[in-house]
C-alpha cells in the first residue's frame, strides 16, 4: 500500500486521506477470508475411472476455507447403500493443503491430499497444476502418491463456458489421464500386485450449470461420463469395478453450495 505523502494544501492533503480510505477498503475487502460449504448427491462415485459405489446415492459433503492463495479443504463421501456391506457407510474423508496464485498468462498451484480410506490403506499425494488463460482454458495436473499407491498420475483437461442467459452459463470439460504406476500396486483389487503400469488411463466428459438461488447459495446440476482410454486401462477397471465387466460410467446429481 502506497505510504502518505504530506502535503502543504488542504485539498491535496483532503484528497490523498480519501484515497487512503478507499485503498484501505478495497484491500480489507480482498484480503478477507472466504469459506465455501458444498454437498454433493450424485448416483455414483468414480474416481479417475474406477467405481467405488454402484446402485446407491452418495453424499459428498465439502468445507473450502481459503486466505491470500491458501487454502483447506475437508471433503467426504458418504454412500447410502454401499455394495458391500448393504448398509450406509463414510467410506473416505480426504484432507487438502493447497497454494493458489495467477500471472498474466496463467493460473497455477501446489498442494497436499492426504486420503483417510475405510477398508483401504490411507495414502498420501502432492500436485501441481497450472491453467492457461487462452481459448479451452487446457489444464495441465500432476498428482505424485508417496504413501501406499506409488505413482504419477498425469491430467490434461479443456473448458469452456456457454452463456445461455445473463448471469447463467453451461460449463463443459474434457479431460484424459495418464497413469505411470509402481509394480507393488495392486489397483485392480485381486490382492496381489500388478505389474507395472503406464498407459492412458481414463478420459472424463463433464457438463453443469450453476442456478444463484441468492446472494450465497447456488444450485449446480451436473451429468460425467468416465471411460477407459486403453485396453490395459480396461482391462483394470473392469477388474476392480463392482460386477467386474464395467470400464465406461455416466452418472450425475446436484450440488448445493454456500460461499461466504
Amino acid at each position: 500500500m502506497k505510504k502518505k505523502m504530506l502535503k502543504i494544501s488542504g485539498l491535496a492533503l483532503t484528497g490523498i486521506l480519501a484515497s487512503g480510505i478507499i485503498a484501505n477498503s478495497v484491500w480489507a475487502e480482498e484480503e478477507k477470508p472466504e469459506a465455501e460449504l458444498s454437498v454433493s448427491a450424485l448416483s455414483q462415485y468414480i474416481w479417475r475411472g474406477y467405481e467405488l459405489s454402484q446402485d446407491s446415492i452418495v453424499l459428498q459433503p465439502s468445507m473450502t476455507v481459503s486466505y491470500k492463495g491458501f487454502g483447506f479443504n475437508l471433503w467426504g463421501n458418504f454412500d447410502t447403500d454401499h455394495f458391500d456391506t448393504e448398509t450406509t457407510e463414510f467410506n473416505e474423508t480426504d484432507m487438502t493443503i493447497s497454494y493458489d496464485g495467477s500471472c498474466n498468462f496463467a493460473d497455477y498451484g501446489a498442494g497436499y491430499i492426504y486420503y483417510a480410506l475405510d477398508g483401504a490403506d490411507d495414502t498420501q499425494e502432492w500436485y501441481v497444476t497450472t491453467s492457461l488463460k487462452t481459448l479451452l482454458s487446457p489444464t495441465l495436473s500432476i498428482y505424485l502418491d508417496t504413501d501406499n499407491y506409488p505413482g504419477v498420475y498425469i491430467t490434461l483437461g479443456i473448458s469452456h463456458s456457454i452463456e445461455i442467459s445473463k448471469g447463467y452459463t453451461l460449463d463443459l470439460g474434457a479431460q484424459v489421464g495418464y497413469y505411470d504406476l509402481s509394480d507393488d500396486v495392486d489397483l485392480d483389487g485381486d490382492g496381489l500386485a500388478n505389474d507395472s503400469y503406464s498407459d492412458f488411463h481414463d478420459g472424463l466428459l463433464s457438463a453443469s450449470m450453476t442456478f444463484p438461488l441468492d446472494k450465497y447459495f447456488s444450485i449446480t446440476p451436473e451429468i460425467y461420463y468416465s471411460f477407459a482410454l486403453s485396453s490395459d486401462a480396461e482391462d483394470m477397471i473392469e477388474n476392480s469395478s463392482v460386477d467386474g465387466d464395467d470400464s465406461d460410467f455416466i452418472y450425475g446429481g446436484v450440488t448445493l453450495s454456500l460461499s461466504f
